[in-house]
């Protein structure tokens, strides 16, 4: 706080300000007075999305957890209370997978070689193996979060509450169990749930084996009459062969046309009748190779084949055919023709194989059609898949048995689809066999294929509240608003049943009971309820007295609980657990332990006013508090997201250890400090874009911000040092500040409006850039540029302090509005700031948002200063390209005018253009061809498409076009011209590009705003001039080598070696002593102890440009 004198930062190291600063924050407890010192009224929900402490954090991690605190600190900074309660999701896939890696077990090893207790007691110290480094990341980026007191998904309170919201469903009716066809991972040994099937990354390209099977029709009757008594097969395109052997129907579609077809078969040359869809010839069959009335003669090169029947599918339904691969028998009406709304023919046959073990099409209609499916039974008589749930064909599948049906593991040899294809070529069975690329499920955490499987199943109904999930969701402000419409908007569109129930040992265990024939059930919602249950079942004799005070409710302890039916049957709980989203999507209630405690906070928190997390959650977290929220409260849960995008490399590749290129976010912010990390991820692109990042863009953001900033507060230091400037002077009124004061106090509370309104719409890009605009073009090369002078002359008069107030108001401002997105240095700055205890506060950050002024706001003078800036910034372009440094003034600006009101107001700055380019007129020109040459060339691509082969006539007439016709062009945004084939052609204004040509003597550059000629020519008077400022330049940079203070006289003496150069800077003697702090300037013959100069001269009518000179401090 207060130290008497504003610290003058001549080095800084980004990092040890962070340490420093988060050591004073905590010594200081300031995150707890940001919450306490708001009022308990005026509350900003915020709700923190567990991460699991099972893996190390990663630089998207700071991306995310970045966004969440820019918007925390600035609802903090407009008064509201804002809580930020931690939390970590605990259960699930992940933390199982990962133990099983440790231990060098599988799924099925647990209850056998280790018991389920003690494999959740290490899943329970896995889950936090990381917790400290997520904790460390956390505070060393400033992300504000109340971790002493975050939730936990695995502790009692949290499950309690998720079983009071599984009972709220129960009762509603959206808990059922049903049998269906559902994502399996084999590799993980559970089902999945829709939104874990869509996680990005999820589906695959992959190069499958696909096989088109001949399918042969039994003879009877109807076969007969439709088409004869030849052997003839249905053909059926399939990408997944290991499904044929549970193969127990096809399906057409009705109103299809479909042909039977005379061919051979390509693998037996056997000569074979087919039937497949007419749309689908083309796929099989080369046109130039259909016969119509002669004899088939098979040729390898040119497969020939003669069509010798249309029909409708409905024609078919009812056929017969063979079993294609007999393992495993099934009754009639299996391996029947019948109708599917699902067929088509995009691809393969429009024949589709059916399997009604794995496809949920093929499922229902199965079904539907009382199609048997393909059964084994196990041990216990029931009937199970040909296909175990560790992904492998049981032991009736002779030919294959053991075998994976897809890649779970690494597995030398011919696949099992590769090995089924080759057994039905032999078998005269396969009519076509390929490699086929397409997109195949994975699964989210294994990274291993997925089958669709026949599972028992737990399910939440979500289809039936599908049209409040819609209609709710537009309530909801996405940021982007693409991704609520699209990606977000589109998955509710094509919601299905969640599927809730995995069949893992840790996670949340679904609180119902039922008896074993199923007749029975009660679902539980609370410890209460469950201790009242057990009393019963004891009283029955069901269990034996248990000890309910410290239950964990977590397997296998409650799956050792008996409960007793109403009629006194013992009821068993179902052994599943729950969908690990649905722990972290009942975060809102359940981190509150709601409704058994804290009802009033959870209601004064409900809903979230903003929550963040990435792109990839849009179908996760986001999906899971949507969807819960809908159904126990009919209200959404948060009110405005920001879906951030993913963080890649610089090259655009996805990050990961194993292709080397993952950044160490600890690493990136030791070296650049976490501010300019922070920075850098909001400030590069949209963060709802994907972030490309690159290291080389921090070390940018921390010169040109963090250097600009630095220097800016540093020229201010040192100065109001020197003058011994408070802050507490009496301000002076802001009319009586200069011109240059009132537009910088304009742009000043132009930007806390642009900030405040693009921050209250969740826009940080906008807002950061606007920051940065302000403090590098605006305060530090503009204000500063052009009010250096008022600050190291003389004494501290009004016009010196009305300058200080000017620049340390901006400072002060910018401290507080820049401190969501750098908290560490914003609080640096303010520290330094209230050096003299301006403010009792001990914290920027428990300060108030700057209130905008809008009688401080001028238009006409932002807009007359804008003027100022892009003319000067034309002229320096010119310099920059001509080599011409500042320092050598020049004689003429010449300005095109649009009206008479630009002029008036480029005159009011006229002089503030003229000090900063170094040019001693402007000419306001309104008859541009006195000036300037203008050039025109044909945009050929436009011109291109309409002319043809006269191109070139017309080119060549655009390049003859006078001025005079240039001007009419631009004027009346079309002309007529005539070629020299003698036709006439009408020219429009966007078919061509007219652009000013050089001028003798003068340089042209132009931007969006002005177009400029400035007049190179330099003459003796410039000259004498520009060499004078050269010689300035090298005194001053003399002054700083030899250490003299700012306010340290001297004499300068110099030889007469050159007299040209002598002249011109005794010319101007006085300019050069004012501007040097020289008390006298001597011409001397030998000077004693004398240096070389080299002055850059601007010209070649100097011979010697060098230069002995000394310069000796005056003792006062």
């Amino acid at each position: 706080m207060g130290k008497g004198k504003f610290n003058e930062q001549t080095s800084i190291d980004y990092y040890k300000i962070s340490k420093e600063i988060i050591s004073y924050w905590n010594s200081n407890k300031i995150f707890e007075k940001s919450i306490n010192s708001r009022s308990k009224d005026k509350i900003f929900p915020f709700y923190e999305g567990p991460p699991s402490a099972n893996g190390m954090p990663g630089i998207h991690h700071v991306m995310a957890r970045t966004i969440k605190d820019i918007f925390c600190r600035y609802k903090t900074l407009k008064g509201y209370r804002v809580y930020r309660k931690g939390g970590w999701d605990t259960h699930g896939l992940p933390v199982e997978l990962q133990v099983e890696k440790n231990l060098g077990i599988t799924k099925d090893d647990i209850g056998n070689k280790i018991s389920v207790e003690k494999y959740n007691e290490e899943c329970k110290v896995a889950v936090m193996q990381f917790k400290e480094a997520w904790e460390e990341l956390t505070e060393s980026i400033g992300y504000w979060l109340d971790i002493d007191d975050a939730y936990i998904t695995f502790k009692n309170n949290y499950i309690e509450s998720i079983w009071w919201s599984l009972k709220e469903l129960y009762k509603k009716g959206l808990l059922y169990k049903g049998y269906t066809i559902q994502p399996y991972s084999p590799a993980a040994g559970t089902g999945l749930s829709s939104h874990e099937l869509n996680m990005p990354g999820a589906y695959k390209n992959i190069k499958d084996t696909s096989l088109t099977a001949q399918f042969k029709i039994e003879k009877n009757k109807k076969s007969n009459d439709l088409i004869g008594d030849n052997d003839c097969y249905f053909l059926a395109w399939t990408t997944t062969p290991w499904t044929l052997p549970a193969n127990n129907g096809l399906a057409i579609g009705e109103k299809i046309n479909y042909v039977l077809i005379e061919t051979f078969n390509k693998y037996t040359e056997s000569k074979i009748n087919i039937i497949i869809a007419e749309k689908c010839i083309e796929k099989f069959f080369d046109s130039s190779n259909l016969k119509t009335s002669e004899e088939l003669v098979y040729d390898k090169q040119k497969i020939s084949y003669k069509i010798l029947k249309t029909f409708k599918g409905k024609d078919l339904m009812g056929f017969d055919y063979e079993q294609l691969l007999p393992y495993v028998k099934a009754e009639k009406p299996a391996f029947t023709v019948v109708s599917g709304d699902f067929v088509t023919t995009e691809e393969g046959t429009g024949i589709v194989h059916i399997s009604l073990t794995f496809g949920s099409d093929d499922f229902y209609v199965s079904k539907k059609n009382n199609l048997p499916g393909i059964f084994v039974k196990n041990e216990k008589n029931e009937d199970v898949p040909i296909v175990d749930k560790s992904g492998k064909f049981v032991k009736e599948i002779l030919d294959f048995a053991g075998l994976q049906v897809k890649s779970f593991s690494d597995v030398e040899g011919l696949t099992t689809d590769e090995q089924i294809s080759i057994k039905l070529k032999k078998e005269n069975k396969a009519f076509d066999v390929k490699k086929y690329e397409h997109s195949y499920p994975h699964c989210w955490r294994t990274d291993k294929p997925i089958l669709y499987y026949p599972l028992e199943s737990w399910f939440i109904n979500s289809t039936r509240l599908k049209d409040d999930l819609i209609n709710k969701n537009k309530e909801i402000n996405w940021q982007p608003e693409s991704t609520g419409t699209g990606r977000f908007g589109n998955w509710l569109e094509n919601l299905v049943d969640w599927n809730l129930s995995r069949s893992r040992f840790w996670g949340t265990p679904l609180p119902i009971w039922r008896t074993k024939d199923g007749k029975e059930e009660i679902c539980i919602g609370s410890i209460k309820e469950l201790e009242t249950e057990i009393n019963k079942s004891v009283e029955l004799g069901l269990m034996k007295k248990y000890n309910s005070s410290n239950i964990d409710l977590h397997r296998p302890y409650v799956d050792e609980i008996i409960l007793s039916s109403k009629d006194g049957s013992p009821m068993y709980r179902e052994k599943d657990i729950i969908d690990v989203w649905y722990d972290s999507g009942s975060m809102p209630f359940a981190q509150y332990h709601y409704p058994f405690d804290n009802k009033d906070l959870f209601e004064k928190m409900f809903p979230a006013k903003f929550i963040a997390e990435g792109v990839d959650q849009t179908r996760g977290w986001f999906f899971t508090l949507h969807a819960i929220s809908i159904m126990l409260f009919g209200k959404i849960s948060y009110e405005n997201v920001i879906s951030n995008g993913l963080v890649l490399d610089k090259d655009g590749n996805k990050m990961s250890k194993r292709l080397g290129n993952a950044v160490d976010p600890f690493n990136v912010i030791k070296k650049f400090g976490p501010d300019a990390t922070r920075l850098y991820m909001v400030i590069n692109s949209n963060p709802w874009d994907n972030l490309r990042f690159d290291i080389d863009g921090i070390s940018e953001i921390l010169r040109k911000f963090f250097g600009t900033l630095n220097n800016v507060y540093n020229f201010f230091a040192l100065y109001a040092n020197i003058d011994g400037f408070t802050g507490k002077e009496k301000l002076i009124p802001y009319e009586k500040r200069s011109l240059e004061d009132k537009w910088i106090i304009s742009k000043l509370n132009s930007l806390i409006k642009i900030v405040e309104n693009k921050l209250d719409n969740y826009d940080p890009t906008k807002s950061s850039r606007e920051i940065n605009k302000f403090i590098n073009d605006d305060l530090s090369n503009w204000y500063i540029r052009l009010n250096r002078k008022r600050f190291w002359k003389g004494d501290l008069t009004d016009d010196k302090l009305m300058a200080y107030q000017t620049l340390f108001e901006c400072l002060y401002k910018v401290s507080i509005i820049s401190s969501p997105f750098i908290p560490f240095y914003s609080e640096k700055l303010f520290n330094n700031l209230n050096a003299f205890n301006i403010s009792d506060s001990e914290s920027v950050h428990l300060l108030k948002f700057p209130e905008i002024d809008n009688k401080r706001i001028s238009d006409l003078l932002e807009r007359k200063m804008l003027y100022a800036q892009n003319i000067s910034s034309l002229v320096h372009s010119i310099r920059k390209r001509e080599k011409i440094r500042v320092r050598q003034p020049l004689s003429k600006i010449s300005i095109p005018m649009k009206s008479k009101k630009m002029e008036y107001e480029i005159k009011d700055v006229q002089n503030i253009i003229l000090s900063e380019v170094n040019v001693k007129e402007i000419e306001y020109v309104y008859d541009n061809s006195k000036v300037f040459i203008k050039k025109i060339k044909p945009n050929y691509k436009k011109l291109g498409s309409i002319h043809g082969r006269n191109m070139n006539l017309v080119a060549d007439r655009i390049s003859l076009m006078t001025q005079d016709e240039i001007t009419n062009l631009e004027n009346n945004k079309s002309i007529s011209l005539g070629l020299d084939n003698n036709s006439i052609i009408e020219l429009l204004v966007n078919q061509v590009e007219i652009l000013f040509g050089e001028i003798e003597g003068k340089q042209v550059a132009s931007n969006d705003m002005f177009t400029i000629a400035l007049d190179i020519s330099i003459d003796d008077n410039l000259l004498a001039e520009g060499v004078s400022r050269e010689f300035i330049n090298k005194i001053q940079n003399e002054r700083k080598d030899t250490k003299l203070e700012v306010t340290d006289k001297i004499e300068i003496h110099i030889d007469n070696v050159s007299q040209k150069i002598v002249s011109f800077l005794l010319k101007h003697k006085d300019f050069i002593c004012n501007e040097t702090q020289a008390l006298d300037l001597f011409v001397e013959e030998n000077i004693v102890d004398s240096k070389l100069m080299n002055i850059d001269v601007a010209s070649s009518k100097v011979d010697s440009t060098e230069l002995k000179f000394k310069i000796k401090k005056v003792k006062k």
